[in-house]
């Protein structure tokens, strides 16, 4: 029973779990394979103390990024290399659903992780040669302004 114990161990250390119906053989499967998202994922990285104005719909943003695929964490686009961020009419159909969707409610100076799942993102028809069909994608984000405001516009008109 203890070598038992410490084979499981053993193969929990190396990054496997195994994983079965009794009675039938187990199924050893990597630990860092990642099941992808099924829906939207928003993770708030920073938020600025003061928010005085937050994204609605309707509202032309500025927003820097960069987009990975969440299966391999490889970088497809980065408007951040560019030193540009994308503006865009948010809510509008101009990017993809799960940033409609996950850019809404943010304040200027904020930074948030989008985990998308694939039909949030680019679908079925995917974005060839960077993104395959159904690819789920991990996009960081950073909001630049709303309207043309910054965050130092923000800051004096508070003033």
């Amino acid at each position: 029973m203890k070598l038992f114990t410490l084979a499981l161990v053993s193969v929990g250390l190396l990054g496997l779990s195994i994983n079965g119906v009794y009675g039938e053989a187990p199924v050893a499967k990597d630990a860092k394979q990642r099941v992808p998202p099924t829906s939207l994922q928003i993770g708030v990285k920073f938020r600025p103390e003061e928010c005085p104005l937050r994204t609605k719909i309707g509202d032309k943003i500025a927003v820097h990024y960069e987009g990975k695929l969440y299966s391999n964490g490889k970088v497809f686009d980065s408007s951040l290399k560019r030193g540009d961020p994308i503006e865009f009419i948010l809510g509008h159909g101009h990017v993809i659903k799960g940033w409609d969707q996950g850019l809404l409610n943010m304040c200027v100076g904020e930074k948030r992780v989008l985990k998308i799942p694939g039909d949030l993102a680019y679908g079925s028809r995917g974005a060839p040669p960077d993104i395959p069909a159904d690819a789920a994608l991990v996009f960081t984000t950073e909001l630049m302004a709303i309207n043309g405001k910054t965050a130092e516009d923000l800051l004096h008109q508070e003033l």
